[in-house]
This record gives structure tokens, sequence and C-alpha cells, in this order.
């Protein structure tokens, strides 16, 4: 029995041209790279500039998706755009994007699960190709987190990063088999209860402001393996998969250390593991994309590699996908 499924055809992303290193927070705040290196693994991260938003991030990464594709913005007819940093309370940043990518038809929207944006985006696409509402989707992740985060907080400030990545989703008919190509299964979840763990302390109904980043670092930190390991094993068990079939384990790059113990639980090789948030910081919604656009640059990820996703954010939502490129 077939199965529609949504296959990736390409992927792109951007990054801000401003560097801002270790050193260069050191000379501002009580800091030092190898504070910050031993805690965290990130060494550097991109800021925008300014007037550079959120919008013109993801308009990028989405040309260079659509160039990696081969294929016309015309073919698009779903944007679905992970952020926790829009442009604007409303409308959706996803529409500044359509509007630049000179599509007049379909759908686009914003959808904000924090960290988790990216894989609630990629699922929430793949549901809509799966019913046969959309046939082509662009699916990104773009953040400027920099313009919520409080610079004398050196507890957060040297954490994040601005960054776009996106991949384009067609909806193709396969065999209904594991082997199958594009998303072979989906896991989200969410605890409201953790809401205060990581947060932002303003928004436009309670404080009229945008407000800054908060943050319980040991909080988060205690809880993230546990979660990002659970949705991993569902979709282990929905597709009849192990950690030893898996080619690329992409996690959400938010802390060197989280990555090593979520693959270490896991048994997944170091060899086996994309890194780039000693690069990139953490970039909320859009490190997934960002990491997965530089593993398929580099040659690592390649046609027919089975891939593992997964993300926690604020809220607490996390998530896992698990596809075959």
């Amino acid at each position: 029995m077939t199965a529609t499924r949504s296959v990736v055809l390409g992927c792109g992303s951007y990054l801000p041209q401003q560097i801002l290193t270790n050193a260069e927070l050191a000379a501002r705040i009580d800091t030092s790279d190898e504070w910050i290196v031993q805690r965290t693994g990130i060494r550097q991260r991109h800021i925008a500039a300014e007037g550079e938003f959120t919008s013109h991030l993801a308009i990028n990464a989405a040309r260079a998706a659509l160039a990696d594709a081969g294929i016309d913005a015309q073919s698009i007819d779903l944007i679905v755009l992970g952020t926790s940093t829009p442009d604007h309370t409303f409308p959706a940043t996803a529409v500044a994007v359509q509007a630049a990518l000179g599509i007049h038809h379909g759908a686009a929207f914003d959808l904000q699960a924090v960290c988790s944006g990216f894989i609630f985006a990629l699922s929430t696409a793949d549901s809509f190709l799966r019913t046969g509402a959309f046939k082509r989707a662009l699916v990104i992740g773009a953040e400027t987190f920099s313009r919520i985060l409080d610079w004398n907080d050196r507890g957060t400030c040297v954490l994040f990063g601005d960054g776009a990545g996106a991949v384009i989703l067609e909806a193709q008919q396969q065999p209904g088999e594991a082997s199958d190509r594009g998303i072979l299964t989906t896991h989200l979840r969410s605890d409201g209860r953790h809401k205060t763990k990581l947060y932002v302390d303003g928004g436009p109904s309670s404080t009229r402001t945008v407000g800054y980043l908060r943050m319980e670092g040991r909080e988060v930190f205690k809880h993230a393996v546990g979660m990002i390991t659970d949705v991993i094993y569902d979709a282990f068990k929905a597709t009849g998969t192990t950690a030893e079939d898996i080619d690329w384990f992409v996690p959400h790059q938010a802390n060197k250390r989280i990555i090593d113990a979520s693959a270490h639980k896991l048994h997944i090789p170091p060899h086996k593991v994309v890194l780039t948030v000693d690069l990139h910081g953490n970039t909320s919604a859009a490190s997934i994309p960002l990491a997965l656009s530089v593993a398929v640059k580099d040659g690592r990820v390649k046609k027919g590699d089975l891939v593992l996703l997964e993300a926690m954010g604020g809220g607490f939502t996390w998530g896992s996908a698990l596809l075959r490129w």
C-alpha cells in the first residue's frame, strides 16, 4: 500500500554578516571565552544588523532553498514559518516572505513553539501535504533573538544568535515502507507547567512591551535530555527503526553538553552528530535547518540517508522528526 510522503527537495540558510565572538562579549560583561565554551560549546554567534529583520533572514534562506531545489517560487503553495521573533505582532512574518517571493496564491502563516518551532512547522506542513490540501511547502525557521536579549545578563546573552534556515517539501507517493524517502514520522509534545523556566517577560496583552528573555538554566538542562530522548524513542517505535539505523542526528543547537548527553543516552556515536552550536550559538527555531544546510552543503547528508531531528524549547515544547533524505 502506497503512502504520501513529504520529500525534501532542497534546503538553504542565511546568517547575518556580523559575528560576535566570546572575546568581544567578555569585553562587555563579566564572562570569558573559557567559561562560555566549557558550559555551552559556543565560540561565536551571528547578530542581525540594524534594520535587518527576521523576514529578511527568512527570505534569504527561502531563496537559497529554492535554488538548491531548482524550482520556481510559484510552485510553492504553503509557507510555514517557525519564529518567536516576528517582525510585527501581526501580520505574520510568513506573508512578508510570500510577498517578497512574488507568491500570490496558497497560504502563509507563522508558528510559535520557540526552539521547537522548526519541528512543529515541519510536522504541520507534513500534515497538510499528506492530506492533499497543498502540494509543495516552504518550511522556515528564522530568528533575531538578539532583539530580545538582556545584554547585561551573562546567563542568557552569551547563548543566542540570529539566523534562518529553510527546506522545500513536496508531496510524493512512496511505497509506504520505512525505506521511503521523506518524513516518516513526527512527534510533538508540550507541558505548560514549565512555562516560567524559559520565557520572555513581555507581550502585547500583558505588558504592551516586547520584553526580555529569561531562563532558569539548570532547570532547562535538567529536563532537556529526558524530554528529547522520549520523543526520539517514539519515532523509533513508530517506524521500527533503532539508533543503529540513523545516518545523521541533527539536534537543536542549544548547548553542546545537552547534545552530547542526548546522543550518549541514545547510543548515537559522535561522528553521526551534526554540530554547529560552536559557530552559530542557539538560533532557536533556525538552528536545525541551519545545521541541516551545513551538513548538506559539505556533503555529509546525502540522498537516502536516514536523518533524525529533535528540539526542545520554552513552554516547554519538544519534538522529533525522522526523515529519509
